[in-house]
């Protein structure tokens, strides 16, 4: 019994120990790339998609031609569409400037030269 103390402040002192790692490893892991685009809320953002079938379908149709092409990077086929009345915003990071162009040659091909406005960046 008179190793009960020293057990109990061995096992205490382990339980602080794991919780300084924890703190750190959590403040040492860098945040996803896409964090600051994600705070950026000028217009237009998703949620203002509109969900006429016109719009929708435009939308659609860019996002599988970007899905269809396997040469993109994941970064790449997650972009946002965001489209309302015709118009087109392409928002999000890629990897390349060669990555931004095809997307929006994609883009320009299924809406039309003049509505799309490219707000990608190019995040290495």
């Amino acid at each position: 019994m008179k190793f009960r103390p020293l057990v109990l402040a061995v096992i205490l002192s382990i339980f602080v120990i794991s919780l300084s790692l924890v703190e750190a490893i959590s403040k040492s892991q860098t945040p996803a790339d896409n964090t600051n685009m994600n705070k950026d809320q000028s217009a237009p953002t998703a949620d203002q998609q509109k969900m006429n079938p016109t719009d929708r379908a435009l939308a659609e149709q860019i996002r599988k031609s970007i899905h269809d092409d396997k040469s993109l990077s994941t970064y790449a086929h997650n972009i946002k569409i965001i489209s309302q009345n015709g118009k087109v915003t392409l928002r999000g990071p890629v990897h390349t400037d060669a990555e931004k162009t095809s997307i929006q040659s994609k883009a320009v091909a299924v809406a039309g030269q003049g509505n799309v406005t490219n707000e990608i960046t190019v995040a290495p």
